[in-house]
């Protein structure tokens, strides 16, 4: 049996740059756009040609994209204007794009209070529109704005704003919750009966996650007859959020009710390259990525409990409802207060550790385990620091140096400029083979000059940690009153992007904070095989 197509549209660099904290450089925009274009995304929409310098200058040339069709993005003609003279649309017509998407109300009410104007105007701006970009050999499409509540309060000037742009000419009528307020069961409701108007092979879908429903939603289209869908990597957008391509993509590859009857541009092989491209966004972005996100988070594959752990350990499918390698992801079996020996074994596993079974250290690094995690420590928040500790307890850590003492001041002075600052000057002592090394270094603050001080000479190991940097930093304090225990957790980050996270405990932060950094260091220099 053929599959149907189901184009898949981004708007990550459009709408997804609408969400808070979120500004794409120039270049950024550029790495992305080509990077969905290897995805195998079969639209890639830019922005908003003349709204803003950086987006007209993204438009100044056409990217040549591989697969993807490069779209622009913009209002239909203002109420009271002509095509030619609106320089809204004379913008889009002169971006250098394959396609246009235009935007317009569909709903009765926003046309009357948000543009006031009337219906026949609001019809006639679209139709004018589409045909004006057609005529240019565009290919063209009409987000139908606010389509679900518009059609709810009145179901046949929505449908005439769709069918308005079908006639003209669009090749897509996309149905748009803008206010992400719709539900699945109102969403395949309404968009079926909208394909009894226009074929569903030119109808698509653009959900908000207001009620974090946009990727059910969108499912719920495709059920009912659209197939293209609209969304951003990782659910970018304003407010809550767009649908999520990161869990629709392996979602219509991979669950059995999609992947029979539809085929999408994303191949095999790039669906297991999805979690570099999620994770590739966020570093762009500075952003911590969602270890909880569905297929490409940390924790999507992450086992903690000892029985769930043993059942994995004889059968992943018993908690996988994939298989982690299918979206670049990978199995991990945490090591906790809950933890047997099924799951410690599990993890020596993964990293590589060797080990004899019948070794009666293997009971000693639980009981070390359950022991330090009722100190504080998290190990299946710190991978890494796990690693370390179980290598030292069956003997496997070379010993590189010893930090002999290390020393932080906090000092309030004023710079050249007048201005009253606050500066960390750190100190640290190291003996690398019996040469003691001293180094001093400021930072924004203590946490960060001592980071600095502790990995500006290391002697000969210094190579292998030029490229490591530390990417997130968090503490949380496990107890109240004066003598609070403070737990760090430290994320690195080296030359190839591998990650991994570190934990420290202690009454003091900084000294929890240290031990956090050293094992940060001493887990790359094992990392890259170092000699002792």
């Amino acid at each position: 049996m053929s599959k149907e197509r189901l184009y898949l549209f981004d708007t990550t660099l459009r709408d997804g740059a609408q969400t808070n904290g979120v500004d794409f450089t120039l270049t950024d925009k550029q790495v992305i756009a080509a990077m969905l274009d290897d995805l195998g995304i079969d639209y890639v929409e830019g922005g908003y040609p003349g709204a803003n310098p950086l987006d007209s200058e993204f438009f100044a040339t056409n990217p040549k994209l591989n697969h993807a069709r490069f779209t622009a993005f913009g209002m239909t003609r203002r109420a009271g204007r002509s095509v030619s003279n609106d320089p809204g649309v004379a913008g889009l017509l002169e971006a250098k794009a394959d396609a246009i998407c235009f935007v317009a109300k569909s709903s009765a009410y926003q046309v009357r209070v948000a543009l006031e104007t009337t219906k026949e105007e609001n019809l006639a701006s679209i139709r004018d529109s589409v045909a004006a970009a057609k005529a240019v050999g565009r290919e063209v499409m009409l987000d139908c704005e606010h389509f679900f509540d518009g059609y709810k309060e009145d179901a046949d000037f929505a449908l005439a704003c769709a069918k308005a742009a079908f006639d003209a000419g669009a090749r897509w009528v996309v149905l748009c919750d803008t206010n992400g307020g719709t539900m699945p069961d109102e969403v395949e409701t309404i968009v079926r009966e909208v394909t009894r108007h226009i074929p569903g092979d030119h109808v698509g879908i653009h959900a908000h996650n207001d009620t974090e429903q946009a990727v059910a939603n969108s499912l719920a289209a495709v059920r009912a007859g659209a197939r293209q869908i609209q969304g951003t990597l990782n659910g970018l957008g304003e407010r809550c959020g767009n649908a999520n391509l990161c869990s629709l993509i392996p979602t219509l590859k991979l669950k059995t009710g999609f992947a029979d009857a539809f085929e999408i541009g994303v191949s095999t092989d790039k669906l297991a390259t999805l979690v570099k491209v999620s994770r590739t966004l966020d570093d762009m972005l500075n952003r911590v990525p969602n270890r909880h996100a569905a297929y490409v988070g940390e924790s999507a594959f992450v086992t903690k409990t000892g029985i769930h752990a043993s059942a994995v350990l004889k059968d992943p499918q018993t908690y996988e409802h994939v298989l982690p390698e299918l979206v670049g992801n990978h199995r991990k079996v945490l090591v906790s207060d809950q933890a047997g020996r099924s799951n410690v074994i599990a993890e020596l596993d993964r990293a590589g550790i060797p080990y004899e079974k019948t070794d009666p250290k293997l009971t000693r690094l639980v009981e070390e385990l359950k022991d330090r995690e009722a100190q504080g420590y998290a190990y299946e928040s710190a991978n890494a620091s796990f690693e370390l500790l179980a290598r030292r307890t069956l003997g496997k850590v070379p010993h590189y140096f010893e930090v002999e003492q290390f020393d932080v001041n906090v000092e309030q002075r004023y710079n050249s400029h007048g201005e009253r600052v606050t500066v960390a000057l750190a100190v640290v002592k190291v003996d690398v083979a019996g040469e003691r090394l001293i180094s001093a270094a400021e930072g924004n603050g203590p946490v960060n000059a001592l980071d600095v001080a502790l990995r500006k000479d290391l002697g000969k190991y210094q190579k292998y940690i030029e490229s490591l940097r530390l990417i997130d930093y968090r503490v949380r304090i496990l107890n109240g009153g004066t003598g609070a225990v403070t737990r760090v957790l430290i994320e690195s980050e080296d030359e190839n992007g591998d990650r991994w996270t570190t934990v420290g405990v202690s009454p003091n932060i900084i000294d929890a904070s240290f031990q956090a950094l050293m094992d940060s260091v001493i887990y790359k220099l094992v990392k890259s095989g170092a000699p002792a």
